[in-house]
Order: C-alpha cells, then structure tokens, then sequence
C-alpha cells in the first residue's frame, strides 16, 4: 500500500485537478501549513484525503514530517502543483517495489499554458517513490531531495505534470519564499556579498537562456531565464544580509 503526501499553503488553484489524479490511492495526507483559501473545504470533498495541520520547517524537515505521519511505508510525496498522469499511476500501483529502490519520474513542467522543454525545465527528474524505512527527504531548506544513499535508483519514463507558473505574477512569491529559505540555510556558513549577487544572478540567466537553449523557448525562455538570474541575484543579496546581520550579533 502507498500513502501520497502533499504539503498545502493557500493551494486551491490546482488542488482538485491534483486529488483527482490520486483518487485510486488508498491515502493521501494533506499536511496544511496554515491555508486561509478554500483548500481546506476543497480537501473535506476527497474520502481518502486526511487532513494535518502543522507548522512548516522548511521543505525537507518538513516532508519529513509528513511522511512519519502517513499509515503506509510507501511513500508517494508530491506537490500541490504537481498532477500524477494515469500512466504513471498505474505503473506505481502494479509495479513489485523494492524497499531498496527509489523511483524517479520526468516532471513536465508549464508556464504560461504551454509545456516548457528548456531552461534546464526537461527533462527535470525528480525522485518521488521512496519507502519511508529505506530513506528520507534531505534536511535543506530549499530544493530538498530524496537521499539515495546505499539505495538503487530506478528511472522511469511515465510523467508527473507540474503546473508551477500560470503567469508572471506566480514567480514573485516562489522568488521571495526561495531566496529567504537559502538565505536562512547558508546564514554564517556560505560567504556572500553584492558582487556575488551580481555575478550569479548573470550566470543563472546565461546558463538558462544560453547553455539550457532557453533562447529556443521565445517569450516563456527569456522570462524564465530572467526569473532564474533574479532569483539567484536575490539568494545571494539577501544571505549577505544576513551575514552581515549575524556579524552585528556576535559583536
């Protein structure tokens, strides 16, 4: 048996579509950090949905939190963005899976309706079939994985589809969220400073727009390859700040 995991936060946008696409699961844990949309009443609808409510640590620790509190070993963590394909549901539910095996499945991303093929946004693999006894989510704040530490990984084809950014007006709040959760986990052990900023914030976007083809992506490239150097220009702006903040304090 496998339990799905889904970590909310005012997520009504694509909820249903998402428990939609796990209906045959026999259970999905919704781990609420604080919704104050409808996603709660949304959720009220599903029969195999449980509700938990409680704070968030940052993405790892607090997968983690979700999937100690799953009945099942099994572990299918997904996001409130991400829609499971039928394809891939029903391999996970037919497949023998091996406890000293982690699953991966290519992530289609979109943006701005269409399905977005470069920028580093594809393949985009991303293990998310683990049990629970084998291995966990990584500690970090931000960008947190599966560890595959002693453990196979096994790849397969099937597609999970994420709908991240509707608009432009998606990128602001995943912007300041993700630059203030590296800041808090680099603070006092990564060096930064504003030329620092700059310079990564110019790499991202040439690695997205150039290396990663993003130029081929016409409006949604250059977009996505701007957000990719602010975001990394405001990671490093804001954890010299931060450092700087902490030098004051231990003064």
């Amino acid at each position: 048996m496998i339990s799905v995991t889904i970590l909310t936060k005012n997520s009504r946008k694509y909820l249903e579509k998402v428990l939609d696409s796990v209906r045959q699961f026999d259970e999905v844990l919704l781990f609420d950090n604080g919704s104050t949309d409808d996603t709660m009443e949304i959720a009220k609808r599903y029969p195999n949905v449980r509700i938990v409510k409680g704070l968030f640590e940052g993405f790892g620790p607090t997968h983690n939190k979700a999937s100690g509190l799953a009945k099942h070993d099994w572990i299918l963590s997904i996001d409130s963005d991400e829609v499971v394909t039928q394809e891939m549901s029903k391999m996970i539910l037919e497949a023998k899976l091996d406890p000293q095996c982690v699953y991966s499945f290519p992530r289609h991303n979109y943006f701005n309706g269409k399905f977005i093929r470069w920028c580093g946004w594809y393949p985009d693999r991303v293990i998310r079939l683990y049990n629970r006894k084998s291995t966990q989510f990584t500690d970090a704040q931000v960008h947190e994985s599966v560890s595959t530490k002693g453990l196979k990984h096994v790849e397969w084809k099937v597609p999970i589809n994420h709908y991240s950014y509707a608009n432009i007006a998606d990128f602001l709040p995943k912007m300041q969220s993700y630059s203030s959760l590296f800041a808090d986990q680099y603070c006092g052990k990564k060096s930064s400073s504003p030329c620092k900023a700059i310079l990564h914030g110019f790499f991202a976007f040439f690695k997205s727009y150039i290396l990663k083809r993003g130029f081929l992506g016409g409006y949604e490239g250059y977009v996505i390859s701007a957000y990719n150097g602010h975001t990394a220009f405001y990671k490093y702006l804001k954890l010299y700040e931060a450092n700087q903040h902490l030098k004051k304090l231990n003064k």
